[in-house]
């Protein structure tokens, strides 16, 4: 069963962004452009809208989108890359880090333990290992580690040793009805209602996409980005997203102080009005996929970046 693809928090994310008709806005995460079309629509002739995804299919979609509306530019890359933007150079930043409905629906992508197919779950299937080849060679020890920590699956060993064993006895694991089928194996108990593969496909397409490295590297890239005054937008699907973004604001929206110098005065918040907002109840019915989605928003201050802005670890 598909779903069609619908912008979770449409209108929510635009209106946190607070949008300046003249201003520069980075969409990081195109996907369908849902978001994107949305904050065009509020742009004057002289606003810029720039746009970054991984997905081929994606910068398709933005490519003709850009070939349209001279105001889109687009960049053929994940959000780390915006750390390669210039300072003080946008008005709002977006990150959506759900994956879209055509990628989780296209069993040729390998995402979603509901459609058999190649084990792959890269973001750009172009670049980088696929799932398959890194369930190949890597060791239980290794295995054990990004499920529990990617997944927080609590069967974490006996899962990598299912597949261990299922790579000795049979050879490597290529498709996802296979991988499912080894973790319903080895999975107890389950949440009711949820698939016993949720957890390891979850931990397996975030340690193949890099997605937390590159979720830290793109938030301490928007504190440059961003003018002041600027807006950082950022909505997540999943718990350890949100617990990055939330723990990445909260830090920068209060002073750094100096244990080494107490008496000193710190140094301004990099960012203020920090906001927490969920999708509708009628949002959700409409859009199952939208349930577990929740956006934070914030604004970049006018105290200047300092040298070292790593802030608290994703994971």
């Amino acid at each position: 069963m598909t779903h069609p693809h619908r912008t979770v928090l449409l209108n929510e994310a635009v209106e946190a962004l607070q949008i300046q008709p003249d201003g520069h806005y980075i969409d990081a995460t195109f996907g369908r452009g849902g978001h994107s079309r949305a904050i065009l629509q509020r742009l004057s002739p002289r606003g810029r809208l720039t746009v970054f995804d991984k997905d081929p299919e994606a910068i398709a979609v933005a490519q003709a989108l850009a070939a349209s509306d001279p105001r889109v530019a687009v960049r053929h890359e994940g959000f780390a890359a915006l750390v390669h933007e210039p300072a003080h150079s946008a008005d709002g930043l977006l990150l959506d880090l759900g994956v879209s409905s055509p990628q989780l629906d296209d069993p040729a992508r390998g995402f979603s333990f509901r459609h058999d197919g190649p084990l792959d779950m890269r973001m750009d299937p172009t670049r980088g290992f696929s799932a398959a080849q890194w369930l190949a060679t890597a060791s239980v020890a290794e295995m054990t580690e990004v499920f529990r920590e990617y997944g927080e699956e609590r069967f974490a060993a006996s899962v990598a040793k299912a597949i261990d064993r299922r790579r000795q006895e049979r050879g490597p694991v290529r498709t996802t009805a296979e991988l499912a089928e080894i973790v319903a194996g080895a999975v107890k108990t389950r949440e009711p209602g949820k698939d016993p593969a949720t957890r390891t496909f979850q931990a397996i397409r975030i340690h193949v996409n890099a997605e937390l490295e590159e979720l830290q590297q793109a938030l301490k890239a928007s504190l440059a980005l961003l003018r002041p005054g600027g807006r950082l937008v950022v909505i997540s699907f999943h718990s350890l997203e949100d617990r990055c973004v939330k723990r990445f604001m909260v830090a920068h929206a209060r002073p750094s102080v100096d244990r080494r110098a107490p008496m000193v005065e710190p140094p301004p918040a990099l960012l203020a009005h920090v906001t927490r907002t969920l999708p509708s109840p009628v949002e959700v019915e409409a859009n199952p996929r939208a349930r577990s989605a929740v956006m934070r928003a914030a604004t970049r201050t006018a105290a200047p970046a300092p040298a070292d802005t790593r802030g608290p670890r994703c994971a």
